[in-house]
């Protein structure tokens, strides 16, 4: 570090690496008048590698040490290459020495050789040589600043020392602002009478600041510095601190009445101003007098209004306790309403299983089909064959009754697989069926197609009731069906239609609560434009044998014998294209997961 002192006396410390001209760029900057030229031109390019030990701004950029040495360097101190002093010198397998950087550059040459003797050169055949590095740094030179004026000698490994001592160094002013550069010498004339930036007060308010600032503060915000009246008054100069309140006692600044917020129009001089009040103060009074008549009017007028409001206040809480009680009430439904989402999100993906299980029996059913035909095909080629054989037989020998036998065996053969196939064929379509139409949200809508002709077979007691296709309050839920009398049953019998709702055994009644308990709603769609659907609703009776878990396929069906009549059946809409819709809902909101 170097010192130099600013100019109230403060010492300054200056890093050597921030202002060593010899190191830096800043060395090409030009010197005072009647200096010599440094002799150190600022480099180009990144140092040269450094040796332990070794400052890192001390050595040159490229090539060796141009420095000012006491007595002339021995050649085998010299660079075969740039012939200065050697920095970081390499020696050679050939014996030659050179400088770091020069050495860098010839063995970044394709096929490199020694300049001196014209040799091969082998990147790790060059080594360090560090005898003759050390006997370098022990050489006498001069200083680095003796263009400046400086006739020390040291040794060059001491210059880094020296340099940050050196009266005569280079340095930039410690200001960080200023960008000028001096010897270290001139830094205390520099802080104090030189540099722009330097630390001043200002003579009328005491403030310290940069001396390039001082001007602009002087002319703007010094609240002591002198300023004239700008209404040209008897006051010449007076501080700018005092300037505002002048302003309100000038006779010459030119003010409004203090009555203008009642009416009053004069403006005028302050010294004026005085006479006006006296002459003008009945007029002022009743400017007064009539303002305060329009405010007594306004303050009544806002007294009827605050009335008018407050007899709307109780109709407006009344009004806000009712938006609080809808808004809760809209909380709730909300919640419902999430809560029957989540719900059919787990339907669609039970539905979605169910699917893919449809999609498989449909394969497997369509294998079946295609089996079946070929058992048929076989079938018929086996019959053609035997007609063929009892037309032969007739004529034949023993041996052709024998193969009619065994034809005949495996005929019946064929027949049985046939009858089984057909089975399992009608089996699966009717689970098809089922799988197509189920339901599994609690809902069933039933189509009732050819009404006519099933209530006569009704009538004729062919067949007094129908089933619907089963339907589901979830894909692990409850089992359920319908069941319909077009005739009528019990009570209604001739008369009515009778619709009863009917719990079937499930795969999953073991997980669900037992008697089953939700709300039942029974409906026969209106499919006119009014849509006046009939329906009636029950809660199930946790008594009854109908509600039980179910020992047998299905429990004993529970519903409405008189649930439409049949006039009102057949002579509204609810019959169209002879066919009739029935719709059953089961409340799934309270039922809780398997």
């Amino acid at each position: 570090m170097s010192a130099g002192r600013s100019a109230d006396g403060r010492e300054v410390q200056i890093p050597l690496q921030q202002v060593a001209p010899s190191l830096t760029p800043a060395l090409s900057v030009a010197s005072p008048v009647h200096r010599q030229v440094n002799p150190w031109p600022p480099s180009d390019t990144t140092p040269q590698s450094v040796s332990p030990g070794v400052p890192a701004g001390f050595l040159p950029l490229h090539k060796g040490f141009r420095d000012h040495f006491a007595l002339t360097p021995e050649a085998k101190y010299c660079c075969e290459a740039c012939s200065l002093v050697l920095c970081q010198p390499r020696q050679t397998e050939c014996g030659h020495r050179f400088c770091q950087s020069c050495i860098n550059d010839i063995l970044s040459h394709p096929n490199p050789v020694c300049p001196a003797d014209m040799e091969p050169l082998f990147k790790d055949k060059i080594f360090r040589d560090v005898c003759c590095h050390r006997e370098i740094m022990a050489l006498k030179v001069y200083c680095r600043s003796e263009a400046n004026g400086c006739q020390e000698q040291m040794s060059l490994q001491q210059i880094p020392d020296h340099l940050n001592v050196c009266p005569f160094f280079e340095v930039p002013c410690p200001l960080g602002k200023c960008k000028e550069r001096m010897m270290r010498k001139e830094i205390p004339d520099h802080l104090s009478w030189k540099c722009k930036h330097r630390e001043t007060s200002c003579e009328f308010c005491m403030t310290k600041m940069p001396m390039t600032d001082l001007q602009k503060h002087k002319e703007t915000v010094c609240p002591a510095f002198p300023v004239s009246c700008p209404n040209h008054c008897s006051f010449s100069s007076l501080p700018r601190s005092e300037l505002s309140s002048h302003q309100n006692d000038c006779p010459k600044a030119q003010v409004c009445c203090q009555f203008h917020r009642y009416g009053c129009t004069f403006q005028g001089l302050n010294q004026d101003m005085r006479q006006h009040e006296s002459t003008s103060a009945g007029e002022h009074l009743r400017m007064i007098a009539n303002k305060h008549s329009v405010l007594e009017n306004k303050v009544e007028d806002m007294k009827g209004e605050l009335l008018e409001r407050y007899k709307v206040l109780p109709a407006l809480s009344t009004r806000l306790s009712e938006l609080e009680n809808q808004s809760d009430e809209l909380r709730e439904k909300n919640r419902q309403v999430e809560q029957k989402l989540a719900t059919m999100q787990k339907l669609m993906s039970s539905h979605s299983e169910k699917l893919l299980e449809v999609e498989l029996e449909l394969r497997s059913l369509r294998g079946l089909r295609d089996e079946v035909e070929n058992l048929r095909g076989t079938l018929e080629n086996v019959r053609t064959r035997l007609n063929t054989l009892e037309q032969g037989g007739r004529s034949g020998t023993g041996s052709t009754t024998h193969t009619l036998a065994t034809l005949e065996n495996q005929l019946k053969r064929h027949d049985e697989m046939l009858s089984v196939h057909e089975i399992r064929l009608a089996d699966m379509d009717l689970r098809f069926q089922v799988l197509e139409t189920a339901s599994y949200n609690g809902t069933l809508i039933w189509k009732i197609r050819d009404y006519k002709r099933r209530k006569q077979e009704a009538v004729g007691a062919k067949t007094l009731s129908l089933y619907s296709q089963p339907f589901y309050t979830g894909y692990f839920g409850y089992k359920m069906c319908a069941r319909v009398y077009l005739n009528g049953d019990g009570m209604g019998k001739g008369t009515h239609l009778s619709l009863f709702f009917v719990v079937m055994r499930g795969e999953y009644d073991a997980l669900l609560p037992w008697p089953f308990k939700q709300k039942v709603t029974l409906m026969l769609m209106d499919q006119g434009p009014l849509r006046k659907h009939l329906g009636d609703a029950f809660k199930p009776d946790p008594n009854s044998s109908s509600f039980r878990r179910p020992a047998a396929e299905m429990n004993i069906a529970s519903g409405c014998p008189l649930f439409v009549s049949q006039t009102l059946l057949e002579t509204g809409s609810y019959i169209k294209d002879d066919t009739i819709f029935i719709k059953v809902t089961v409340d799934t909101s309270d039922l809780p997961d398997p």
